[in-house]
């Protein structure tokens, strides 16, 4: 069900997203909460995926492929780090921590609440299930509250604390219980624009509330099976709210099930049990754009993952409150989701280093029109890589690349490699993603940018040496579509080799490994299996070259000797007199060496 939940949600975000980026004018009006939250629920998503492909790989010998599902706990847990280390913006941050607190009364074991196995949340119908879902629901809300320095009312936190109590008052078991609070959820948001006063002044609901009740809607439809449909809803008032007197009227979204502040035939409010006519595609009303930053309030956001105790934490909140607003650090057990918006944006990452260990720091420029104005023109052409290690990120750099640098276990959303192709600020961009696991990741970036008017093709490279050997052939003066088949074929020209050590026994394509083993996988797939790293290097190369090749790449890990690369090269230079060796320390951290033969 957890697993469902995700895909739904994103699903049902990805469907809202341009609605709800027309209608962000709370905090800031910078146009980006409907994919600050699709990037979210995406990160959570592929995390959810990740451990249930963990548990679907073969199991220890003899047994053979494993069929297990992971645990309730382990879904949780997986869905809520996930959230954690892919939030993205105010909103995003606040539903990563409503998530974790959610979880942490779902992932209770059973054997600790007293219930039998008929009646966990697994099963709607059940009254357990439905008390267990009115707690979560409620220690949601409250962890929501309790991560914001400064709680607004008419926000996002509005809609999560009524869809509580809501859900508070339904009887019966979960199904109902999720049923009522959406509908609570779906009523609050339509209060939010008397609630809030720019809301009141733009005619629209709270987007960050809007982009809750969608992921609401989602775990409605996973837990009933029942789809949530389009369907105007009553204000207190009895009216759906409009805009003040002198303001133009805020469309629905297409395909939304939400109710607008919108005009009626007469000029008032639109009738309360209408469904409110569709839009155009980006969600604004005929002659409308969406909302635009201009300028006010502090001029960036800061957001940063951060490993860290409790204290350091609270002394950390003491430290950003004063210097900005929108203050929101979300997370726990050491690792923390820190977000703000400040004027000084070196002084918020400061304050995260004296506390502990930031990074995959983030600073966004809110910017006016006039700041945009002043940016340089576009290039015409650039390279985005994703690599493993600092090392090889220097490299990269050093030849014109713009790189997003990995960690073992955190593969990068789409949401880093759309900022990325952002930040390479060109009108071409060549996308190298140097993984297997990372080309629907790629692809979905690669759209979304191309939503944005830039031109991107991505050259589905397999390892880090791949991306190294396109790079090097990269052309920014030929035509693009010349350049990106001149790329192509020299990644495509190069074999590629890993050394890893096994992590436990297990059938292989070379035979049964040990835990311990070192294995050399070429082209993916383990072809030696031995217990030292040279050795086993060297077979794995001599297979390699048997085949031909003019250069061998080398790129060491974090831990790998140099006396490593030193062996090879001696081995190369005498057996193979025709053949190049190059040499990188990569300082990938998870794998030893990496080997590529063009």
């Amino acid at each position: 069900m957890v697993r469902t939940w995700c895909g739904l949600a994103l699903e049902a975000l990805g469907k809202a997203r341009e609605s709800i980026d027309a209608i962000n004018v709370y905090p800031v009006a910078d146009g980006d909460t409907g994919t600050n939250l699709y990037f979210t629920v995406e990160s959570a998503a592929q995390a959810v995926e990740a451990v249930f492909a963990a548990h679907a790989e073969p199991a220890a010998v003899p047994a053979g492929p494993g069929t297990a599902v992971p645990a309730l706990p382990d879904a949780l847990r997986a869905m809520t780090h996930g959230a954690l280390i892919g939030a993205r913006g105010n909103s995003g941050t606040i539903l990563s921590q409503m998530l974790r607190g959610l979880a942490e009364v779902l992932a209770v074991p059973r054997e600790a609440t007293g219930e039998t196995a008929g009646e966990v949340a697994a099963e709607p119908g059940g009254r357990a299930g439905g008390e267990r879902l009115r707690r979560a629901l409620r220690q949601a809300g409250e962890a929501a509250y309790r991560a914001v320095a400064h709680p607004v009312e008419g926000t996002m936190l509005t809609v999560a604390a009524a869809a509580a109590e809501a859900a508070e008052r339904a009887g019966g078991g979960a199904a109902e219980v999720v049923r009522a609070a959406y509908e609570g959820a779906r009523a609050a948001l339509e209060e939010t624009p008397g609630q809030l006063e720019v809301l009141g002044r733009a005619g629209v609901v709270d987007a960050g509330g809007y982009g809750l009740v969608t992921v609401l809607g989602a775990l409605m439809e996973a837990v009933t099976g029942e789809s949530p449909r389009p369907k105007g809803r009553r204000g207190r008032s009895g009216r759906a709210p409009g805009p003040p007197a002198g303001q133009p009227p805020a469309a629905a979204p297409a395909g939304s099930d939400i109710p607008y502040a919108g005009a009626g035939e007469d000029g008032g409010p639109a009738p309360a049990e209408t469904t409110l006519p569709e839009t155009p595609r980006g969600g604004a009303g005929a002659g409308a754009e969406p909302a635009v930053c201009d300028g006010a309030g502090p001029a960036f956001e800061v957001m940063y993952l951060l490993e860290a105790g409790d204290e350091a934490v609270e002394t950390l909140r003491e430290r950003l409150d004063p210097l900005g607003d929108s203050l929101v650090v979300v997370g726990g057990d050491g690792l923390w989701n820190v977000h703000v918006h400040v004027d000084d944006a070196g002084a918020a990452v400061e304050a995260g280093i004296e506390a502990g260990r930031p990074y995959r720091i983030r600073v966004t420029h809110f910017g006016s029109d006039a700041h945009r104005a002043q940016q340089p023109p576009r290039a015409q052409r650039a390279v985005v890589m994703v690599v493993p290690g600092d090392g090889l990120a220097e490299l990269c750099r050093e030849s014109g690349a713009t790189v997003v640098t990995v960690r073992p276990g955190e593969p990068p959303a789409a949401g880093e490699l759309v900022e990325a192709l952002r930040r390479a600020h060109a009108r071409e961009v060549v996308l190298l993603p140097n993984d297997t696991a990372l080309r629907h990741t790629a692809a979905a970036a690669a759209e979304q940018a191309r939503v944005e008017g830039i031109r991107v093709a991505v050259i589905p490279t397999r390892s880090p040496v791949q991306g190294i050997a396109a790079l090097a052939v990269h052309g920014p003066d030929r035509r693009f579509d010349e350049d990106v088949v001149a790329m192509t074929s020299a990644a495509g020209a190069t074999r590629h080799a890993e050394l890893v050590v096994a992590e436990h026994r297990s059938w292989t394509m070379a035979g049964v490994c040990q835990a311990g083993d070192v294995l050399g996988l070429i082209d993916g797939d383990v072809a030696v299996i031995g217990q030292d790293l040279a050795v086993t290097a060297e077979a794995v190369l001599e297979r390699m070259l048997a085949a031909g090749g003019e250069m061998v790449t080398l790129v060491l890990g974090a831990e790998a000797p140099d006396a490593l690369a030193d062996h090879l090269e001696d081995r190369v230079r005498r057996g193979h007199l025709a053949v190049d060796t190059v040499v990188h320390r990569g300082g990938q951290p998870s794998v030893p060496l990496i080997i590529g033969v063009e």
